[in-house]
């Protein structure tokens, strides 16, 4: 007995009611939005209104990446952690105090010329205000003025006219009156207080930071549990590596930059002192920690030896030769020995640089200014390593935020021809035109079929990836596929390709001086295209991946294997029809419907079916497809067709056989069909 209303049947007989189609959506939120605003919100506040106590402890654990080397140095002399810690702790506060000391006796012999400095400079704005420009100047200066004190003269009133005195009166005369003001002279309390006031604060902080470094010192392995605790105990191992790995990254950039900034530092002092530009040292110091501030630290600290040279030589020259010192070591330290000591940068991108600067130096003033880099640096390591936190490094970091693979299929999405092409252009610098196609293309093409299963794809969508997939095989018809050789591992793009496994070319055995003369001619391999929109492009590619082994291949689309149609379809001397499908969801019927046409055409032709579902390697026992071989990549049909080529050459009498023999065949790459 079956249901009336469960069968959908009513009083009136049978009525059909469609299901409405539903279309799944891309992603599902997992969080309301508001929570992390709302924590980071916090977070923000927090550091802003506790800045006195958290810029002391950020500044504690920097030092703490660039000492702990040291430390663990110290500790392989058997030396005990707290004599170790303590040698070092002392050895900073004695640096730091002497570099202190240096520069309070600079800033004091620099305060003792200033008046023998501000009269040079006098003469020579004197001098600047004869020449040319400096007349030039003044004659714009005067016209402005001029208008602005017409237009005073029209508004303010007149004053009003005293009143004359009065007849047989003497005018009257003020007399001066003198005053006279002293001073209470301060109490010894008050001068005290005067004269160490300026340096209480960052004396008071120089000890916070201190504190706080002998304890994270001492206590670092128990901190480095407790992180290890919170980040998550589930996978210690995982986060072990994780929390090692960051501490090494960290502690090498630290140590490097610190040495590169001192190392320039010196090397300004020393070429100021050879122009003769007064107070060499005090210049050299403030280049070094100038130098931690991203992209105009090196050339802001050009300032104040630039002032000293035009302050003490009446001409230019000195000046001249300060700031082509400065123009000359900025450049090389920062394009060519940066990237030698910790490769490109600090691993963020440029505009995270930028923000992160403008941040910390709204939330923590020019302290954060200097500690902006490294602060964001900490950031991102963090990000790479802790699943909560990878949001740090796709906003701050330098690699790419999207796949290869992810790239190019936003680009035929978008129907951009001109950035396709530029974009497999620079892929291209580092793989091969196959694995190329095999990595990058055709993952993208399954992208692409799964929305268009969804539904989510317009017709003008797919018909503009179409068209731009159609002219990227055109450009590329041209280029030789095989091995790049050199590889420009330093740049973004080598790493991004050998993330996706792109970096070798398909196989080119048999070469094509041994191929037979029938697989040369055109048409010796049919690439029949299955019904899906991208089915052509993958066909194209396949053909032209062929030819390009010495192979003769020619496309057929699906509208010429119709029922109707076949018969005027001419195989010619097809050695091998090839029928291929990006299909997503593994429903091979109508492929075998194809191959059953192909046959009844071409009955003495074998047929491989090429059913690409790269990713979906778990649903291919699933897939039937009644066909002579079987192929789920471009690697795979590529090797079968060469395989049948090499199993004709050695089948077919030659009358030279001094030919090197062809690379065996891989038994696990082909798979026979049913």
């Amino acid at each position: 007995m079956v249901n009336r209303s469960s069968a959908g049947l009513g009083m009136d007989g049978p009525s059909i009611r469609p299901r409405p189609t539903r279309v799944a959506a891309a992603e599902r939120p997992k969080a309301a939005l508001a929570s992390p605003l709302v924590i980071g919100a916090i977070l923000v506040a927090g550091l802003y209104f506790g800045r006195e106590i958290f810029i002391p402890i950020a500044i504690a654990l920097l030092l703490s990446f660039v000492l702990g080397p040291l430390v663990n140095y110290l500790r392989r002399w058997r030396l005990p952690r707290l004599v170790a810690v303590g040698l070092t702790v002392l050895m900073t506060l004695g640096i730091v105090g002497a570099l202190g000391t240096l520069i309070g006796i600079q800033v004091a012999d620099l305060a003792g010329d200033v008046p023998r400095y501000r009269a040079t400079i006098e003469r020579k704005l004197d001098s600047l205000r004869d020449s040319p420009a400096g007349r030039m100047t003044d004659y714009v200066a005067n016209i402005g003025r001029a208008i602005h004190n017409a237009g005073n003269a029209e508004t303010q009133p007149k004053p009003a006219a005293s009143p004359p005195p009065a007849k047989g009166e003497p005018p009257q005369e003020r007399k001066p009156m003198l005053v006279e003001m002293t001073a209470t002279p301060p109490s010894p309390l008050e001068t005290a207080s005067t004269l160490l006031s300026p340096i209480m604060q960052p004396l008071a902080t120089l000890g916070i930071v201190f504190v706080v470094l002998l304890f994270v010192l001492m206590q670092r392995e128990d901190l480095r549990d407790r992180l290890i605790r919170l980040a998550g105990s589930r996978d210690l191992h995982r986060t072990t590596v994780a929390m090692d790995d960051a501490a090494k990254r960290l502690s090498r950039y630290f140590v490097a930059q610190l040495a590169l900034n001192t190392a320039f530092g010196v090397v300004i002092g020393v070429g100021l002192y050879l122009i003769g530009v007064p107070n060499p040292v005090l210049c050299g110091i403030v280049s070094a920690l100038m130098r931690f501030v991203p992209y105009l630290g090196a050339f802001l600290s050009a300032l104040l030896p630039m002032l000293l040279a035009a302050a003490i030589e009446p001409g230019w020259n000195m000046t001249i030769a300060t700031a082509i010192l400065f123009l000359i070591l900025e450049p090389i330290t920062g394009q060519v020995i940066e990237p030698m000591l910790y490769g490109q940068s600090t691993g963020l991108s440029p505009t995270a640089v930028l923000v992160s600067a403008l941040f910390w130096t709204w939330l923590w003033g020019p302290v954060g200014l200097l500690l902006s880099t490294p602060l964001t640096a900490c950031l991102v390591v963090l990000g790479r390593h802790a699943d909560h936190l990878e949001f740090l490094d796709v906003l701050f970091g330098d690699r790419p935020a999207l796949t290869p693979v992810q790239n190019f299929y936003q680009r035929i999405l978008a129907g951009d021809s001109e950035e396709v092409l530029g974009h497999a252009e620079l892929i291209l610098q580092h793989c091969s035109l196959s694995s190329y196609y095999e990595d990058v293309v055709l993952k993208a093409l399954e992208l692409a079929a799964g929305d268009a299963a969804r539904g989510v794809l317009t017709p003008a969508q797919k018909s503009a990836m179409r068209g731009t997939l159609s002219e990227l095989i055109d450009d590329l018809a041209d280029r030789a596929d095989g091995p790049v050789e050199g590889g420009h591992r330093d740049k973004p793009a080598a790493d991004a390709c050998e993330a996706e496994g792109a970096c070798s070319p398909l196989p080119v055995h048999p070469i094509p001086g041994d191929l037979p003369e029938g697989w040369t001619r055109e048409g010796a391999v049919l690439c029949v295209s299955g019904r899906g929109f991208l089915d052509a492009a993958a066909v194209a590619i396949l053909a032209q991946i062929l030819a390009k082994r010495g192979i003769g291949a020619r496309t057929v689309p699906f509208s010429e294997t119709a029922s109707a149609r076949l018969s005027r379809l001419d195989p010619g001397a097809a050695r091998i029809a090839c029928v291929v499908s990006i299909a997503h969801g593994g429903e091979p019927q109508h492929l075998n419907r194809l191959i059953a046409r192909l046959r009844q055409r071409m009955p003495a032709v074998p047929v491989l079916a090429g059913l690409w579902l790269a990713g979906q390697e778990e649903r291919r026992p699933t897939v039937t497809l009644d066909a002579d071989i079987t192929a789920g990549s471009l690697h795979e049909a590529v090797e079968a067709v060469l395989a049948a080529a090499e199993a004709d050459a050695k089948a077919a009498p030659r009358p030279r056989q001094e030919a090197p023999a062809p690379a065996a065949l891989a038994p696990s790459v082909v798979g026979q069909g049913a």
